[in-house]
């Protein structure tokens, strides 16, 4: 998701100019446009500003569904041979993170596709 193009499309459901935005939060207009274009990722505060600008829980402004997500399972004690939970490996997820973020879903689809085939044969 871009968090530029979910805040321009709350926006417009509720017939919100820029300019209301901007009055509503503090935020300058130009701000405004920045991150609804994808030149800037707004920090949370500001995230928290924009959502009650728009008279909306944040967790909307994140996520599109009619009720909040379900809380992500916490890992466990069988979690712990899983790989992700080492520092050095929970960096690594992170930077990954941070890629695939900035692909598109065919090329995640591509890429997850070569990391099934290694696996796949460094199981052998």
């Amino acid at each position: 998701m871009q968090i530029g193009q979910r805040l321009k499309t709350l926006r417009d459901e509720k017939n919100f100019s820029q300019g209301d935005i901007e009055k509503a939060t503090g935020l300058l207009r130009c701000y405004v446009s920045r991150v609804e274009n994808g030149h800037t990722v707004p920090n949370v505060e500001t995230l928290e500003k924009w959502a009650r600008a728009l008279d909306m829980p944040l967790y909307k402004v994140m996520y599109e569904g009619d009720e909040p997500p379900k809380p992500r399972k916490l890992a466990n004690e069988d979690d712990k041979g899983l790989w992700g939970h080492s520092k050095k490996e929970a960096s690594e997820l992170s930077q990954l993170q941070r890629h695939l973020a900035k692909m598109d879903p065919k090329q995640r689809t591509l890429l997850l596709g070569f990391a099934a085939r290694l696996a796949r044969h460094a199981a052998k």
